[in-house]
């Protein structure tokens, strides 16, 4: 194992900010994981997937363990099902790639989101319908204080919307080192229900999908909005949908008739953050080299040279500017470190 000093993690997230790790190791085994967390005990620890989900707004003081676990396979099957394992340094689409290819379905849907496998959990990622809890089965994970091996169930994750245990009462406890999927070998329940998904895929004059057109209409869908983090850098998604009670919904509903919302129970519908930032006027504008995407007000973009402190104020004043327009707050998907 290679530690290096005064590491640049340029390269190391999406956003393409320039911050150095004081000490940086690739960990390409577990023996190598357990030996570097029983080695460096003592030192502050930051664990690092493939960078596609932080903001960097300043340099690392910590050791950065980079977790470049790789594998996949089939650990059991049977004549419905097949349980997946993948290693958490899988790319996260390459490895929904990989499914689709065998045929396994449950994760075309959340193709082309980036980052890989081992974080997927962390945030409960999901699009178009669908979350990563509906296939897991369960994770290994290591814990950072003793090194003991851990398998966490799905129940034991607490899964919520782009929530689970390991950003909670577990965060900065366990590495994730490898998740399992339980997917469909056929019988495939394709779930097109949103409406992108709807005209992509009728544009195509596709009417009974595979999981390949799925996955090819979600991709098309998203490289449409999403810039390529290799060319504009960025986190996908800055800003999760805020989640608003009924009752708290229906005045701010009167004053904004034209405000879209989901039900998503008989309490509560959530809101699109995008929706809101457009309305805010926040869509494509530019502060130097930080700004919000020309084509999907979601996503904050750094242009070349922005800092992650440029990028945070942005942030802070798209939420300021919603707050104050229409007392919604919308929080951060994306970790600020």
């Amino acid at each position: 194992m290679d530690i290096q000093h005064q590491f640049s993690l340029k390269k190391h997230n999406t956003f393409g900010i320039e911050a150095k790790a004081k000490q940086f190791v690739a960990i390409h085994t577990l023996e190598e994981l357990k030996d570097i967390l029983e080695l460096k005990k003592s030192d502050k620890k930051f664990i690092l997937g493939g960078g596609s989900n932080m903001l960097l707004t300043k340099d690392i003081d910590a050791l950065v363990i980079h977790i470049d676990l790789k594998g996949k396979k089939i650990i059991k099957e049977n004549e419905d099902f097949v349980w997946v394992e993948s290693q958490a340094g899988e790319n996260w689409h390459e490895f929904v790639l990989w499914t689709i290819d065998h045929n396994f379905g449950g994760l075309e849907n959340m193709s082309l989101i980036p980052g890989n496998v081992g974080t997927t959990p962390v945030q409960n990622i999901g699009a178009y319908g669908t979350e990563i809890k509906d296939t897991f089965v369960s994770c290994e994970a290591i814990a950072v204080k003793d090194q003991v091996i851990k398998n966490f169930t799905k129940e034991e994750c607490r899964f919520g919307y782009r929530e689970s245990i390991f950003k909670n009462e577990a965060k900065d406890q366990y590495i994730i080192t490898s998740v399992v999927f339980k997917l469909t070998k056929n019988n495939h329940k394709v779930n097109t229900s949103y409406g992108d998904i709807i005209s992509e895929l009728a544009k195509n004059n596709i009417t009974n999908p595979s999981l390949k057109e799925v996955s090819n209409a979600v991709i098309a869908i998203r490289q449409s909005k999403l810039p390529d983090p290799k060319e504009l850098g960025n986190s996908g998604s800055f800003f999760k949908n805020p989640i608003l009670l009924k009752s708290e919904f229906e005045p701010i509903k009167q004053q904004f008739p034209e405000m879209k919302y989901y039900e998503i129970s008989e309490t509560e519908v959530k809101v699109p953050a995008g929706w809101l930032i457009e309305q805010a006027g926040f869509k494509g504008k530019r502060f130097g080299d930080a700004g919000v995407h020309k084509n999907q007000a979601l996503v904050l973009v750094n242009y070349g040279n922005a800092t992650g402190a440029e990028i945070l104020q942005v942030s802070r004043n798209i939420q300021e500017t919603i707050l104050k327009k229409f007392g919604i707050h919308i929080e951060a998907e994306v970790n600020i470190i």
